[in-house]
């Protein structure tokens, strides 16, 4: 179900509520009058938000032209919201510890992600982080990984090599998240999800898992989650029935591999490298513990790297040059025959050095999450009353987000042509992809919360994104048809990606 259609459903702000919200406000304004404290301007409040829903980033972009800085006043407690490379280094990283999740949100995502790395602060943070750091550059994982980047790619080739047979568009960002998914799935558990997708049961799992990643949004929106939750009605009663399907499902994984691995006939030594093993001999074995590691893994990285090339493909369409470019990129990479085939290509562009030579395809991937980055607003809760680098307050309860998209767009950031899709602005005169500060491109995040999975990301985006790009052309299919995002917590194409595909090398499929 779409999200906009989720919000369909509910219900209208009774205008006493309303009332309510518009004195709350008023009353907190004529607080802030009396207070000596330098606080940032105020451009709206959450109404205002809700108002802007369906164009809701490019509204909050407006506002980091005028302010770098702003507020949103709500019926609790005020929202910042910096474009400022130099408050997002402070929250991030120079002030790190009183900026966090908190119980704000852990409450709202608890259900989706548990006690997992991306919903916990404190020492449960801190452990999880070492044991994914250390995961992340094992070179058992990294091998187990390529693998899969390998075989699923060829699938996703195939798909399209199909599309053209049949002559009929392929909705990338589909086939994009449905592959990134089957990638996460094996990487995070060690199963193939195609060998169940067929399935009942794991068609179930897929269907549920995308309504998940949907409804868990409107309990950002509807200040009355908790009691429809509590009733079990309107969204939140869908939202129980496909977090069941998703939990059982994910459950009666761990528990086999658990099963499994206790076995005193178990061979050790023909465990596989998936994420999953890998815990099991680093903690106990909590299902619920596990669950948790393996949905923030799911979630987190199919969501953000299907984003990612869904954008990227987009980009490529409408400006074809530049799609040449990559092609040509990637060819010099590769130094393979045009007759080679998909499985040839594959077994060589899984080669990290080789990969490490696509240089202009990593700019082109970074320049699309640049403009389009997966998490367009990242928030944190503050812990105690601070002082910002610019000498405004902040107040012990207030969220501080940091706006990717808005700072992909600010000209005093990246120049004149910031809202330009311009790869060359990457690439130093060695022709390597530079490293940008993390706080001027926070699309990983930065400080101690940078993404551990950064180059794994990139791995799957540039084995996916150069094979198709080698062995297909694309363009889209209705180049008349407006392309805009649809407002969720990832930063997803509204409606189909359809792209019209023809076969670019002789190679065999």
């Amino acid at each position: 179900m779409a999200i906009m259609e989720s919000l369909s459903t509910l219900p209208t702000l009774p205008t006493a509520i309303a009332a309510l919200l518009v004195l709350i406000t008023v009353t907190f304004v004529i607080r802030k009058l009396f207070d000596r404290k330098k606080y940032y301007p105020v451009a709206g409040t959450v109404l205002s938000l809700l108002y802007n829903f369906n164009n809701a980033h490019d509204y909050m972009t407006d506002l980091s032209r005028k302010y770098k800085t702003y507020r949103m006043l709500g019926p609790f407690r005020s929202e910042v919201f910096s474009s400022d490379p130099a408050v997002v280094e402070h929250i991030l990283k120079s002030n790190f510890p009183n900026y966090g999740k908190g119980g704000y949100f852990h409450n709202v995502m608890e259900d989706m992600m548990g006690d997992g790395i991306v919903n916990i602060d404190g020492e449960k943070w801190k452990y999880q982080r070492t044991a994914f750091t250390h995961e992340f550059s094992s070179k058992n994982l990294r091998d187990f990984s390529m693998a899969v980047f390998r075989r699923d790619a060829a699938k996703l080739a195939a798909f399209v090599s199909d599309s053209i047979t049949k002559n009929i568009p392929v909705d990338m960002q589909d086939l994009l998240g449905k592959r990134t998914l089957a990638t996460m799935f094996e990487v995070g558990f060690g199963v193939e999800l195609d060998s169940i997708y067929g399935a009942k049961e794991g068609s179930r799992f897929c269907v549920s898992f995308d309504e998940v990643s949907s409804l868990i949004l409107l309990r950002y929106l509807d200040i009355f989650w908790k009691i429809k939750r509590f009733f079990n009605v309107g969204f939140e009663a869908k939202l129980r029935k496909h977090l069941k399907v998703v939990d059982d499902f994910m459950y009666k994984l761990i528990r086999a591999k658990v099963e499994r691995a206790a076995n005193p006939d178990y061979d050790s030594s023909k465990k596989k490298g998936d994420l999953l093993s890998r815990f099991l001999d680093l903690s106990d074995k909590d299902p619920r513990y596990l669950k948790d590691i393996c949905s923030n893994f799911l979630h987190a990285g199919r969501d953000t790297n299907a984003s990612t090339m869904s954008w990227f493909m987009y980009r490529m369409c409408t400006l074809p040059h530049l799609q040449e470019k990559v092609v040509q990129d990637i060819k010099e990479a590769v130094q393979l025959k045009e007759t080679a085939t998909v499985t040839e290509f594959l077994e060589k562009v899984t080669d990290t050095r080789v990969l490490d030579k696509m240089q202009y395809l990593h700019a082109a991937l970074s320049e699309a999450l640049r403009l389009h980055p997966p998490v367009p607003v990242n928030a944190k809760y503050c812990f105690g009353d601070d002082t910002l680098p610019d000498g405004f307050s902040v107040k012990k309860g207030d969220l501080v987000s940091y706006q990717p998209y808005a700072m992909g767009r600010m000209k005093y950031i990246w120049g004149e042509d910031a809202e330009e899709y311009r790869p060359e602005r990457w690439i130093d005169e060695d022709g390597r992809c530079r490293m940008e500060s993390p706080f001027k491109f926070p699309a990983f995040q930065a400080g101690p919360r940078i993404c551990a999975g950064k180059e794994f990301a990139f791995s799957q985006m540039k084995v996916f994104t150069s094979v198709l790009l080698h062995f297909f052309a694309f363009e889209l299919w209705d180049k008349k048809k407006p392309v805009n995002y649809k407002t969720m917590i990832t930063l997803h194409i509204d409606g189909p990606l359809n792209l019209r595909t023809s076969p670019r090398v002789r190679g065999k499929y």
